[in-house]
C-alpha cells in the first residue's frame, strides 16, 4: 500500500512539473536581511546580515521529493563586509566580465596592477539546457538543485590545501550593496547578491610568497600546448596526484582542465608546470538526501554528482570530470609513489588543521554544519592510502603516453610475463644532451593497455622482450617521418603490438608480433591535446 502512494505521489508530481513554466521570479532580489526579518544583532561597521539564497527555502514535501540539501546553510543569515569596488584592496577596477553559463563573474584588478576572480556564489544553470527545454520546468528543478553546493565551503580549503602542500586562492565574500552603481553597464549582474573575491595568477603581478622562485603562470589551453608542441615542457605529475587527493578528500567533483592555472618554473633549458586548483564552488556536495536527486546520481546516471559524506564510497565518481586531465598528467606515478604521497597528506592534515579550517566557516554556518564536517573530514583523511591506491589503480587500466611535435624516443621492453616497460627520451640534438622524459614499468594484473602517440616529429619506436603472456601495445606513429620496429614476441594466436600510421613516408619493421593497421586515412593521426 505504501509503494502504491508513493507512486501516485511521483506521478501526480510529474504531472504538476510538466505543466509547469520556468519561474521567471526564482531568485531573490536582495540577499541583504530586511528590518524586523530575523532578530539579529547589529552587523557592526562596514559589515551587513545577509542571507544567500532564500529561493533555496521549501515546504517539507518539496525535500522528501528534491532533497534538503545544504537549504539551511543557503537561508541563515551570516555577516559577510560590504563590497566597495573603490576600497576594496586599495581600490579596484572592472577589467571584463567573466562567467560561464551558470556564474556571474568578473576579473578586477586591483592598485598594484594584481588580477582577482570576483564570482557570484549562487548560479543560474539555464545556459547548460538546450533551449527547448529553458521555459519548462526542468529549469526550475536545476535552479533549485544549486542547494546541493554548500556556499560557504570554499573558505575551509585555504587552510587543507596549505598544510597538504597544495598551492591555493584564498577566497572572501562580500555582499554588493542593491543600491550599487560602481560596475557600470554590468551593475544590475552584481545588486544585492553574495559575490567571492579571489585570487587568480596570470602574471609577475599576482606572485604570492607560496610559489617560491616562479617564473610565471598559465592557464591548462596554453600548458598543454606547449607540453606537445616540445619535449622540453613538462608537468609535475606528483604534485598534481597531491592536488588531486585533496579534491577527493572535500568532495570536488568538478575538476576539468579548465578549473587549473599552473606555477611556471625554469629547471635547466626545462620548464615544470605544477598545479594551482581553482573555483571550489562544488566542495561538500550534498545531493543524495532527497527522493528524486538519489536516483538520478546513482552509479547508472549521473553518477559524478557524488556526495560528501564520512566516507569516500566512489572515487571513481569522483573522477569522471577529470578523467582528460587526469589521463594525461598523472599517468607516471607508481602505485607506491601514490600511496607515499596520501601518506604524507594524512600525516600533515593534523586533528588541529582540520578544525582550524573548518572554523574559517562563518559562526552561524560552523555551529549549523562545523561538526560533521570536522569528522567527516577527518574520516575522509584516514582512508587517503586506500583512496590512493583506488585512484592509481582506475588510472592504470588503460595508459596512454604521448611524445610531441619534436623527435622522440619510444622504446618498449616486455620484460617478462608480468612486466612491461615504457621509456620515452628526448634525442640529443643541436647541443642539447639527450635526456629521458618518462619512464614507468606497467603490471599485465594492473593494465589492459598501453598506447604510444608520436604526435608530428619524426620519432623512433622500438619494441622487444619474449614472454609467454604481455600487455597489448598500440604504437600511433603520427605526423611525420616514424621508424617503427617491433623485436618482441608473445606467446598465442593473437598479436600483442598494434601498428598506426599513413601508409607511405614511414620505415616500419611489423617482425613477427604487430599486426599491421596503417592506412591511407590521415585521421590515424588525430590525438586530443586540449579537450575541445
Amino acid at each position: 500500500m505504501q509503494h502504491l502512494y508513493l507512486k501516485t505521489t511521483l506521478l501526480l508530481l510529474l504531472t504538476l512539473l510538466l505543466s509547469s513554466c520556468a519561474d521567471d521570479n526564482f531568485y531573490q532580489q536582495d540577499a541583504l536581511v530586511q528590518p524586523g526579518e530575523y532578530d539579529l544583532p547589529p552587523a557592526g561597521a562596514d559589515s551587513v546580515w545577509v542571507v544567500a539564497g532564500r529561493h533555496y527555502d521549501r515546504n517539507w514535501l518539496h525535500r522528501l521529493f528534491w532533497g534538503n540539501h545544504h537549504r539551511d546553510s543557503w537561508t541563515t543569515p551570516v555577516q559577510l563586509p560590504v563590497f566597495d569596488l573603490s576600497r576594496v584592496k586599495g581600490g579596484m577596477k572592472v577589467v571584463k566580465k567573466g562567467g560561464g553559463f551558470q556564474t556571474s563573474s568578473f576579473q578586477l584588478q586591483d592598485s598594484l596592477g594584481r588580477i582577482y576572480a570576483f564570482r557570484s556564489i549562487d548560479k543560474n544553470p539555464v545556459q547548460v539546457l538546450a533551449k527547448f527545454w529553458q521555459p519548462t520546468f526542468v529549469t526550475n528543478i536545476l535552479r533549485d538543485q544549486i542547494s546541493s553546493a554548500n556556499p560557504y565551503g570554499a573558505l575551509i580549503i585555504p587552510d587543507l590545501a596549505e598544510a597538504a602542500g597544495v598551492f591555493h586562492s584564498s577566497p572572501a565574500l562580500y555582499y554588493v550593496p542593491k543600491s550599487d552603481t560602481a560596475f557600470g553597464v554590468y551593475a544590475e549582474a552584481v545588486q544585492g547578491k553574495v559575490y567571492m573575491l579571489e585570487e587568480k595568477f596570470d602574471g609577475m603581478a599576482d606572485t604570492l610568497r607560496i610559489f617560491g622562485n616562479v617564473a610565471g603562470f598559465a592557464d591548462s589551453e596554453d600548458a598543454l600546448r606547449d607540453r606537445y608542441e616540445t619535449n622540453t615542457h613538462h608537468f609535475d605529475q606528483k604534485a598534481f596526484a597531491r592536488a588531486r587527493l585533496l579534491d577527493v578528500l572535500v568532495g570536488d567533483w568538478d575538476r576539468h582542465k579548465g578549473q587549473w592555472d599552473w606555477a611556471v618554473y625554469a629547471e635547466g633549458t626545462d620548464t615544470i608546470y605544477k598545479p594551482i586548483p581553482k573555483d571550489r564552488d562544488q566542495v561538500f556536495l550534498k545531493m543524495k538526501d532527497g527522493a528524486i536527486p538519489a536516483i538520478a546520481t546513482s552509479k547508472l546516471m549521473a553518477r559524478k554528482f557524488n556526495s560528501f559524506g564520512p566516507k569516500i564510497k566512489d572515487v571513481k565518481a569522483l573522477m569522471i570530470n577529470a578523467r582528460f586531465i587526469d589521463e594525461r598528467l598523472i599517468h607516471e606515478l607508481t602505485r607506491e609513489e601514490w600511496v607515499a604521497i596520501a601518506k604524507d597528506m594524512q600525516e600533515k592534515l593534523t586533528d588541529v588543521v582540520i578544525e582550524k579550517a573548518v572554523h574559517n566557516l562563518p559562526p552561524p554556518i560552523y555551529t549549523l554544519k562545523g561538526a560533521d564536517v570536522i569528522q567527516n573530514l577527518k574520516n575522509r583523511r584516514d582512508q587517503l592510502p586506500e583512496v590512493a591506491a583506488e585512484m592509481y589503480e582506475i588510472l592504470a587500466s588503460e595508459v596512454t603516453i604521448a611524445g610531441t611535435d619534436q623527435p622522440d624516443i619510444f622504446r618498449v621492453r616486455r620484460l617478462d610475463d608480468d612486466r612491461t616497460e615504457v621509456t620515452l627520451s628526448r634525442p640529443a640534438q643541436n647541443g642539447t644532451p639527450g635526456k629521458v622524459l618518462y619512464q614507468r614499468t606497467f603490471f599485465r594484473k594492473e593494465t589492459e593497455k598501453i598506447t604510444l602517440h608520436g604526435l608530428s616529429g619524426g620519432d623512433v619506436f622500438l619494441v622487444e622482450g619474449d614472454v609467454a603472456e604481455g600487455i597489448l601495445v598500440e604504437v600511433y606513429g603520427g605526423l611525420g617521418e616514424d621508424e617503427i620496429t617491433d623485436k618482441s614476441t608473445v606467446e598465442g594466436w593473437r598479436k600483442m603490438t598494434h601498428i598506426y600510421d599513413t601508409e607511405r613516408g614511414n620505415e616500419i619493421d611489423f617482425g613477427t608480433e604487430a599486426k599491421d593497421l596503417t592506412t591511407r586515412d590521415v585521421r590515424v593521426h588525430a590525438y586530443d591535446r586540449e579537450g575541445n
